[in-house]
Formats: C-alpha cells, sequence, structure tokens
C-alpha cells in the first residue's frame, strides 16, 4: 500500500465498515424489539397460567366441602350419591386444570399431543409455554450483548480509521489503518455469532 492511494483505500475500508455496523444495527434493533414482545408474551402466559391455578384452588375447595359434608354423613342418601357424581366431575376438571397449567407453562411441543389441552385461534396444540418464551428471551439477552461488544468495536474501527485518514505521519497512518482493520474484523465475527445466536431464538 503506497502513499499516493492510501486516503482512497482507507476511505473505502471505512465505508465498508460503516455499512456491516448500519446492517448490524438494524438486526440488533429487530432482535431487541422481538425480545420486547417475548417478554409480554411471556408475563402474558403467567397470568394465564395464574388464571388456570386460581380456578383449579377454587374447584378443590368445593370438592374438599363436598368429601367433608358426604364424609360426616350431614346429607340424605339420595344427596350423598348425587354429590358423589359431582365430586367425580369436579375431580375431573381439576386434572384438567392441571393438564392446561402444564402446557401454558411448558408449551404444547413439549407436553406432547396427547396432553393438548388449549387451543389458540381454535387450533390445539398451538401453545407456546412460558418456560419456552424465557428461553428465546434469554438467547435473545445473549446476543443483544454480542450486538452491543460489535458495535463498540465498529465505533472503535471508526475512530482508528478517522485518525488514520487525518495524521500527517504515513507509518502512523499505516499502523491506524491495519488497527481499525482488526478492530472492525473483531466487531465483524462478534456480529455474525450474534445474529447466528439470534435466529435460533
Amino acid at each position: 500500500m503506497n502513499e499516493d492511494n492510501f486516503e482512497i483505500r482507507c476511505g473505502i475500508v471505512i465505508a465498508i465498515f460503516a455499512a456491516v455496523m448500519a446492517l448490524t444495527d438494524m438486526f440488533a434493533g429487530k432482535y431487541g424489539d422481538d425480545e420486547i414482545k417475548f417478554i409480554n408474551e411471556k408475563s402474558s402466559a403467567y397470568m394465564w397460567f395464574q388464571a388456570k391455578s386460581i380456578r383449579e384452588t377454587v374447584t378443590e375447595g368445593q370438592r374438599d366441602l363436598i368429601n367433608t359434608m358426604l364424609e360426616n354423613k350431614s346429607v340424605s342418601a339420595d344427596q350423598s350419591k348425587k354429590l358423589s357424581e359431582h365430586t367425580q366431575r369436579l375431580s375431573q376438571k381439576i386434572a384438567k386444570y392441571e393438564k392446561e397449567k402444564m402446557e401454558i407453562l411448558k408449551g404444547s411441543s413439549v407436553v406432547g399431543e396427547a396432553n393438548w389441552t388449549q387451543d389458540v385461534d381454535g387450533q390445539l396444540g398451538k401453545v407456546t409455554g412460558a418456560l419456552e418464551y424465557e428461553k428465546k428471551i434469554n438467547i435473545l439477552g445473549e446476543a443483544g450483548d454480542q450486538f452491543d461488544l460489535s458495535n463498540l468495536f465498529f465505533q472503535l474501527c471508526l475512530v482508528m480509521g478517522a485518525i488514520s485518514l487525518v495524521i500527517k505521519e504515513y507509518n502512523l497512518k499505516k499502523v491506524f489503518f491495519y488497527v481499525m482493520v482488526t478492530v472492525g474484523s473483531i466487531g465483524s465475527v462478534y456480529s455474525v455469532l450474534a445474529l447466528r445466536l439470534a435466529i435460533t431464538a
């Protein structure tokens, strides 16, 4: 690399790294929005789970109260038979709530088709569990950290490039140019790693 065309080559390299940095920022923004969406979805899933837990607790209370009445023989034989049948129905509802809670917590794909009880838009097997959202959030959080590191290295890269264009000493220009290329390459590696990680979420 001779002194005459140094500025042209350096300018081209700076432009390339600036373009890669812009793309990285775009992807970081997209996956950052996805992370926020998944956080909201996780909160909704846990609220749904809590609602099912409350219903299950209320139903268990009803069943236990009836069982206490039956054990104390405080009802007639005819009523006792009807109440026994009712407790069976309540037990079935409790078992259903338990299944629903597991599907909401773990997701349809984890609990298996035999345990699908909740529908999403009229279709069974479409529930994404709260724990699945949590896993996605953790992955995107880690990817976000790598996007941040990538952005840091790109900014340092552009600073090194600007310095290499400004200073007069040619040998120093080359030093800052090679530092720019090295730091920019590290930023590119972090960008690729972050993107590969974010895609898996």
